[in-house]
């Protein structure tokens, strides 16, 4: 079933089965607000202590100016702004800015489909989403297209933006993923509440601390007494997949996607300890898979980059599960 509804003075495009509700604000980035699994109740994606404010007067020009957690899109940059030939592309891309339109393509007892679409500014792109849930399916598919409308070829950096919070994490859950290298950046972002020191490479899951003779299991989450803010940049991968398991609830989230597009993946581990404004207090997990760990310009001089051809089109699919853990 597909309803629309309103969420804070936003436009919310709600997409429901037997087994998930999926929350959607295609005036705002077409956001993935909420996936809530019906059996318990629990919305597995992370909301920030302030929450979603009401729709502002003039379109954000920041990512964060209106950051309110969930699962963004991040395209055709992640990571900081940067230009490209010239042309601006704003922390994150520009797609988590926009507004998008949208259209219900299927609402029947088998399925429910919605596609959302949007045109970039910066570079001459057009990128369209198609959700679907089925019915009996704990499966939440996005059938997803970049498509160049420009007459010259054209680099991009993508990315999923999909940060997991309370209720459905807590002290005691834990991640698996098959990377096997693991990197920090260059510089620490939170000096005072980092775990993790800059410029370290190695092998996952396990990384050296910056407490002497520390080793960190990165697969270990803890609840926000640890205090910690840090990123890590994971590659390497057999196959795009992780999944994060709840124990004392008895769920798990995971998401699959193509490890040949998405090569990188970032994982923000902001545990309580983000104490820099804007993103003070926030409590939750970000796995997010992404074409490169730079950002345009970066992914552009290191070799990381997709291109596309003039009118040429490159076609992914992601897909999320959020299901009781047998």
């Amino acid at each position: 079933m597909v309803s629309v509804e309103e969420v804070y003075g936003h436009t919310a495009v709600a997409l429901e089965s037997d087994r998930l509700r999926v929350i959607v604000l295609p005036g705002k980035g077409a956001d993935i607000y909420a996936c809530i699994e019906r059996g318990s109740g629990v919305d597995a994606l992370m909301k920030t202590p302030w929450g979603l404010k009401p729709p502002p007067a003039s379109p954000p020009t920041d990512f964060l100016e209106n950051y309110e957690g969930a699962w963004q899109e991040l395209f055709p940059s992640a990571n900081d702004a940067c230009t490209h030939e010239g042309r601006p592309v704003p922390f994150h891309g520009e797609v988590a800015l926009r507004d998008w339109t949208w259209a219900i393509e299927r609402d029947d007892a088998e399925a429910c489909r919605v596609a959302f679409t949007v045109e970039t500014h910066s570079l001459p792109f057009r990128l369209e989403r198609r959700m679907t849930l089925e019915a009996g399916s704990p499966r939440l598919v996005l059938e997803e297209s970049v498509t160049n409308l420009g007459s010259v070829r054209l680099p991009f950096v993508w990315g999923h933006h999909l940060v997991l919070g309370a209720p459905f994490l807590e002290a005691g859950c834990r991640l698996e993923i098959p990377a096997t290298e693991l990197r920090t950046p260059d510089e620490v972002y939170e000096t005072l509440t980092a775990e993790l020191p800059a410029k370290l490479r190695g092998t996952w899951p396990y990384a050296e601390g910056r407490a002497p003779g520390s080793r960190v299991d990165l697969r270990n989450i803890p609840g926000p007494e640890a205090h910690t803010h840090d990123d890590v940049y994971l590659s390497g991968f057999a196959r795009g997949h992780w999944t994060v398991t709840n124990p004392r609830r008895g769920l798990r989230f995971s998401l699959d996607w193509d490890a040949d597009l998405f090569r990188s993946v970032t994982l923000w581990r902001p545990f309580g300890g983000s104490d820099l404004p804007p993103l003070t207090g926030i409590y939750g997990v970000g796995i997010e898979p992404w074409v490169s760990r730079h950002n345009l310009a970066g992914a552009v001089a290191a070799g990381e980059a997709r291109w596309l051809e003039p009118g040429a089109r490159l076609d992914t699919t992601v897909t999320a599960t959020f299901e009781p853990d047998a």
